[in-house]
């Protein structure tokens, strides 16, 4: 029996986007999170007296710019080799494009898989034969996998990959591969990267995606690590998730439906954040949260919703203790069918603005025109766009979110309701 350790896409370095704007935010922990990670694989891996070590791909993150980032790694793989355990690595997308790791030295446990052609390494301690190419360049449009060597029947095999797979959303197109084609090849257990969610893709053969070491923006959510596999005598496989992440992305979404008044509104906020809180063990929580409901108060949440959204922000603060940090608030609520009575009016000002907010919202060369503004959107003076969030008039989809959250706001304005916030 042997244990051995499938990690990919550390990317080392990469920039964690959503939080640094924020007064307070914990900047140092965002910026140094990808390295913190990977400190904690190398940790597990010497307290786990594994076998080895696979990173399927993604290393780094595209070209560095200084070597700062390639010191780093290679003190952390010296730190495996004073505990004897080896790593095999793979190059992915983001590794073909930095020029500077091309040049660095690793030290002598550490061996990168051939570019050019279907490698295969021998530990003969472990009877394991791994198989795998990385990329030679940043774009790989070909199945990789297709020329991969047979098993042998005598060792345990292992295929490393960089792939999308079958596809994934998300994800660029690179080395596509199917199951079938992966199974055909004979091995025990598929090692792939690229993909940032952890997937099992098959049983037998086991073929997993073990997700990134560490979630980097709002679309990788939840808990990031790597799989520690046990290899039976019997070679039978079994894969476990060990949690790695230093900071976590989740999303909260809040049913307000039912609540009277903010302070309701705030109180469901307060529970939900504080459920997260107690599932993420200690890390730091980037939540982006959403308001969702169909309420009689949806004119009115959109009207203060600055006001909103500081006070959200204010009991997130307090229900983390500085270890909670609100990436975004979103007012996806739904007006009643008596709050959206004002539009069946045909006449008068109220059923004018919906009909003009309509045709700009759902006429694509309405939107056309608001996108006119996106050159004005560069010039305005700061201060104008403090606080405003990005300006996207290039972008229809965003338009057409913006102007859904006009329309009740400019009713509210002109019914009055809106005039001492």
């Amino acid at each position: 029996m042997f244990k051995f350790i499938h990690a990919a896409d550390p990317h080392l370095d990469s920039p964690l986007r959503g939080l640094e704007r924020y007064e307070g935010a914990p900047v140092d922990e965002i910026r140094g999170a990808t390295r913190r990670a990977l400190e904690a694989l190398i940790d597990l891996a010497i307290v786990e007296q594994v076998a080895f070590v696979l990173i399927a791909g993604d290393i780094f993150d595209g070209d560095w710019r200084d070597y700062n980032t390639g010191l780093y790694f290679v003190s952390q793989m010296a730190r495996l080799r004073e505990a004897g355990i080896p790593v095999y690595a793979t190059s992915g997308n983001h590794d073909a494009a930095n020029r500077m790791s091309r040049a660095l030295k690793l030290p002598d446990n550490v061996r990168y898989l051939a570019t050019d052609r279907p490698e295969t390494a021998v530990l003969d301690r472990w009877d394991v034969a791994v198989h795998g190419q990385g990329f030679a360049t940043a774009a790989v449009r070909e199945d990789l996998s297709l020329g991969y060597p047979r098993a042998r029947p005598e060792l345990f095999n292992i295929g490393m990959l960089h792939t999308c797979a079958t596809e994934r959303e998300g994800h660029d197109a690179y080395a596509p591969c199917t199951i079938e084609g992966l199974k055909s090849k004979g091995y025990e257990y598929w090692a792939l990267g690229h993909v940032h969610c952890r997937e099992k893709l098959c049983a037998d053969p086991m073929v997993m995606f073990p997700g990134n070491l560490q979630g980097r923006h709002i679309r990788e959510t939840g808990p990031k690590g790597c799989l520690v596999v046990t290899v039976e005598d019997d070679r039978a496989v079994t894969a476990d998730f060990r949690p790695l992440d230093v900071l976590r992305w989740e999303r909260a979404s809040v049913d307000v439906g039912q609540s009277p008044d903010l302070d309701d509104v705030l109180s469901r906020v307060r529970r939900s954040l504080t459920q997260l809180q107690r599932r993420a063990d200690e890390r730091i929580l980037a939540v982006r949260l959403e308001l969702t409901g169909t309420t009689p108060g949806h004119q009115e949440l959109l009207s203060r919703r600055e006001a909103l959204i500081n006070q959200i922000r204010a009991a997130a603060i307090d229900v983390g203790a500085g270890g909670l940090w609100l990436e975004k608030v979103e007012v996806l609520t739904r007006e009643t069918q008596t709050a959206g009575d004002y539009r069946s009016k045909a006449e008068g000002p109220l059923g004018t603005l919906a009909e003009v907010v309509r045709s700009l919202r759902d006429n694509p060369e309405g939107l056309r025109q608001l996108m006119s503004f996106s050159d004005l959107a560069t010039r305005l003076p700061a201060e104008l766009t403090q606080g405003a969030g990005e300006l996207r008039f290039d972008d229809p989809e965003w338009l057409s979110a913006v102007l859904s959250e006009v329309e009740p706001l400019l009713v509210d304005r002109l019914l009055g309701k809106g005039a001492a916030s």
